[in-house]
């Protein structure tokens, strides 16, 4: 499974967003689509535990959370880096 398909799983299963994050564009803004501040906490740790990383405190924004590419991209940046 990718990174972008484990993110939008998690996003369905946490974000509770108004539409499945798979119909979402990878640069929509997940708050505009119904993601809460509480939310977004329960994203990140939901990802943390999906690809065993942890976000360090200069990842913690929410612009960092706001759609699914900037997801992805902080991602694929902790896994490199733990390469």
């Amino acid at each position: 499974m990718s990174v972008g398909d484990t993110v939008v799983r998690v996003l369905d299963a946490h974000a509770k967003l108004t539409s499945p994050a798979g119909a979402l564009a990878r640069d929509a803004d997940l708050y505009a689509a119904g993601m809460t501040s509480h939310a977004s906490v329960n994203v990140m740790l939901a990802i943390e535990d999906a690809f065993d990383v942890e976000f360090p405190d200069e990842l913690l924004t929410k612009s960092t959370f706001c759609s699914i590419g900037a997801i992805c991209s902080a991602v694929e940046g902790l896994l490199e880096a733990a390469a």
